[in-house]
C-alpha cells in the first residue's frame, strides 16, 4: 500500500557562493542563466536536489555542470526559505560557500548556464532571485572565520609571499593591518613552510616565498591549538 503524504513539500534547492583572490579582489563565480525564471540574468550557481542525492552531492555536481569546478573547499552556509524568494513556487535552498585557488580552475558553463565568470565582490551586477542577500551572509561567514581557522590559505597560490597573505586578510577583513605585527604573529604560529625560493619575474625586490604546512596544523588542531588573525 502506497502511502499518502498529507503536507505540501516545498522544492529543495542548493546554492554555492564561490569565492577566489586574485592579488587585488575577492572574487565571486557567477553563472547567467539560460532558462526562465530571470533568463540572461546573473546568478550564483546551483539548481534542484535529485531525490537520490545528499546536500553536498547536489552542490558539488551543480558547481561541476554549471561552471566546471571539482575538487573544492565547500561548507554549508545558511539555509533561505522566504515563501516568495522563487517565482516558480516554493522553494527552499541550501547554501554552501566554497573557496578556490584562482589559477587551479578553468571556467566551463553548460547544462542550463549560458555563461560563468567571475566578478569583483565589491562590483556585483543585479543578481537573480535572492542571491544578493545569500552573497551578504556568506561574506560575513568568511570575515569570521578567516580570523579563526586558517582557511585564508585556500585562496592563496600553493606558494605565496606574506605581503600576499596580509593582503588576502586586509581584502577579506576590509581593514588595514599592522604589517609588523602581522607577521612576527603569522610566523609564531609555526604553520608556514619557508620553500627556500623567491619571487620570479616581478618589477619590485623579489620576496620569500612561503607555503601553508597543513599537515602540522591538523596535529596541532588536535592537541588544541588556536589559530586566531
Amino acid at each position: 500500500m502506497a502511502y499518502t503524504y498529507e503536507y505540501p513539500r516545498p522544492a529543495l534547492t542548493v546554492d554555492a557562493v564561490v569565492f577566489a583572490f586574485d592579488d587585488q579582489d575577492l572574487k565571486v563565480l557567477l553563472i547567467q542563466r539560460a532558462l526562465a525564471p530571470f533568463a540572461g540574468k546573473w546568478a550564483l550557481p546551483g539548481g534542484f536536489v535529485h531525490m537520490d542525492e545528499t546536500l553536498e552531492a547536489a552542490v558539488r555536481r551543480e558547481l561541476k555542470e554549471e561552471s566546471g569546478l571539482g575538487n573544492v573547499f565547500l561548507e554549508q552556509l545558511y539555509t533561505f526559505g522566504e515563501p516568495n524568494r522563487d517565482p516558480r513556487g516554493r522553494t527552499v535552498s541550501v547554501a554552501y560557500y566554497a573557496l578556490v585557488k584562482l589559477a587551479d580552475h578553468q571556467l566551463v558553463a553548460s547544462t542550463d548556464a549560458k555563461d560563468a565568470a567571475w566578478f569583483p565582490l565589491t562590483d556585483l551586477p543585479p543578481l537573480a532571485f535572492d542571491h544578493e542577500r545569500i552573497v551578504k551572509v556568506a561574506r560575513r561567514r568568511l570575515q569570521g572565520k578567516v580570523r579563526y581557522q586558517p582557511i585564508g590559505f585556500e585562496l592563496l597560490p600553493k606558494k605565496f609571499t606574506l605581503s600576499q597573505l596580509q593582503h588576502l586578510y586586509e581584502t577579506v577583513l576590509e581593514r588595514p593591518l599592522d604589517k609588523r605585527n602581522f607577521r612576527k604573529k603569522i610566523l609564531a604560529m609555526g604553520l608556514l613552510i619557508d620553500t627556500g625560493e623567491i619571487q620570479q619575474d616581478v618589477s619590485h625586490r623579489a620576496a620569500r616565498l612561503f607555503a601553508f604546512d597543513q599537515k602540522k596544523y591538523q596535529a596541532l588542531e588536535k592537541k588544541g591549538f588556536n589559530f586566531e588573525i
